[in-house]
């Protein structure tokens, strides 16, 4: 994106063309990019078109949508900043300098795959241009980008990445996750309003004298609005604050705290547009469902800004990742293809993976021995899936829709919301609401277990209809020894 910032110095993009630009080096459709932005897809096409054209004249060499990629990273090759590093390039050089002097890429270092990764740690597999793009955005004044991604998929780590490079740019940071608040913050949305306007100053090592520009007749929103603005950004000079929201997805389960403060984000963003003061806040909102509230086009955050989604692993991440836990055999092409089993049942999913070259390097068990076993209570995944289970069994409606999804061939239709929990468990994946499983893993198992389950509750049904059956043919016969005996 700096080399962008080099190419565009007296044209700067708009809204929309930095929207199609940084949409297309993730590698999305026309359509993809139409679907929930607000735009329609010849509208974006014709953006696009412009856009390709106006890179062609200042590069002096063709610019499409397919090349983009590579037409931009030689730009960036011949025309390299020393004095501005690029954010890829500033985190590999971290990398390397503790890499260097802690020897971290030795499998004793590694901790058991499950939570954040570390800045520093080898174990982080970069994703590009993901860390560039996001950290490229977060440059820009008022600001607002969303990471979607199923549970365990590394949406954690790439926030931590971005919150390291906005306080190298000396930005102050404010980080939230919902998964924190009590369940009586979301009494009300005064309350949870306040509750967010309390940490925040906090973390600001700010007192929060909310009193001091609350007003009740004015309502929440509204005073949530002139706090940050008349006491929060006023008190921030000649810098910026990131506002990083982990997991909103809990705000979801509160339609009547989301339906007030999603549209309220959105409005921030788009006062930004207009406002200096508001053009420090950078919003991040980190989730992993779509939000299922129904919201008007025009308040809803999530058609605006920059969206990134996580992509799998690919074999070649894998494959780094594996040498990374020590797992010397897996430098070469044949280690490659030894891999690519685990790759295609793992379906990439970064934990599932993580965990698996983790049992390899570190309890001396072969690979096709954990293949084997993978989908078993036996096999080194059994807490996860067990834990997957027992979520889908404490909802009727989730286990009822993943039997549906597992015993079908063919991708499935159903209820939305059902579709968007599944899918923020990860264990779906979803094009528009039709559903499949997210990697042969969980088919498997879950074909294995909800198909049991399937087995008993079928039992049980026909030996209820045995019994009514027994008892019907049982008062009949006494009826007609009655009549027969009155006869």
């Amino acid at each position: 994106m700096e080399a962008l910032g080099q190419i565009f110095q007296d044209k700067p993009l708009g809204s929309i063309q930095r929207f199609v630009l940084d949409q297309s080096l993730l590698g999305k459709t026309y359509g993809e990019m139409a679907k929930g932005s607000g735009y329609a897809s010849d509208y974006i096409k014709e953006v696009g078109s412009q856009l390709w054209q106006d890179l062609s004249e200042a590069l002096g060499e063709r610019v499409t949508k397919k090349n983009l990629h590579l037409v931009l990273s030689r730009f960036q090759q011949d025309n390299v900043v020393v004095h501005n590093k690029p954010p890829q390039q500033e985190f590999q050089a971290h990398y390397d300098a503790q890499k260097t002097s802690l020897d971290l890429v030795r499998v004793s270092k590694a901790d058991f795959p499950g939570g954040p990764i570390p800045v520093a740690s080898p174990f982080y597999v970069h994703r590009p241009p993901l860390e560039e793009l996001v950290c490229a955005e977060i440059m820009q004044p008022g600001c607002l980008i969303r990471i979607k991604a199923p549970r365990k998929m590394g949406k954690s780590s790439l926030l931590n990445r971005m919150i390291f490079y906005a306080k190298k740019q000396d930005y102050k940071t404010v980080y939230l996750d919902f998964q924190e608040a009590d369940e009586g913050v979301f009494a009300s949305i005064e309350k949870f309003l306040r509750w967010f306007c309390i940490n925040v100053s906090r973390q600001l090592n700010l007192p929060p004298n909310l009193d001091d520009f609350w007003d009740a007749e004015m309502g929440s929103k509204v005073s949530c609005k002139i706090y940050f603005e008349g006491y929060v950004l006023q008190c921030i000079e000649n810098s910026a604050v990131v506002l990083a929201l982990n997991e909103v997805n809990r705000v979801f389960e509160h339609p009547n705290i989301a339906q007030d403060f999603l549209p309220m984000l959105r409005f921030w963003h788009e006062v930004a547009k207009q406002d200096s003061i508001w053009q420090k806040l950078r919003l991040v909102v980190v989730h992993s469902t779509e939000i299922y509230i129904p919201l008007k086009l025009n308040q809803s955050p999530f058609n605006v800004g920059l969206t990134v989604s996580l992509p799998p692993f690919t074999l070649k991440q894998v494959q780094n990742l594996a040498q990374c836990y020590g797992i010397d055999w897996a430098a070469n092409e044949q280690g490659a293809g030894r891999l690519t089993p685990l790759q295609t049942m793992m379906g990439g999913h970064p934990y599932l993976v993580s965990l698996g070259l983790y049992h390899i390097s570190q309890e001396g068990v072969t690979l096709e021995e954990l293949l084997q076993t993978a989908d078993t209570l036996g096999g080194i995944y059994s807490q996860h899936l067990r834990e997957l289970l027992a979520l889908l069994q404490a909802d009727p409606q989730l286990i009822s829709a993943m039997q549906e999804v597992v015993m079908n061939n063919e991708t499935v239709q159903f209820d939305a919301i059902a579709a968007y929990k599944l899918e923020s468990m990860g264990l779906v994946q979803l094009d528009d609401n039709q559903a499949k499983p997210s990697c042969e893993l969980y088919r498997l198992f879950f074909t294995q277990q909800l198909g049991k389950q399937n087995c008993t509750r079928n039992y049980f049904k026909s030996l209820k209809e045995e019994q009514r059956e027994s008892n019907y043919t049982s008062q009949t016969d006494a009826l007609s020894q009655f009549l027969l005996f009155k006869t």
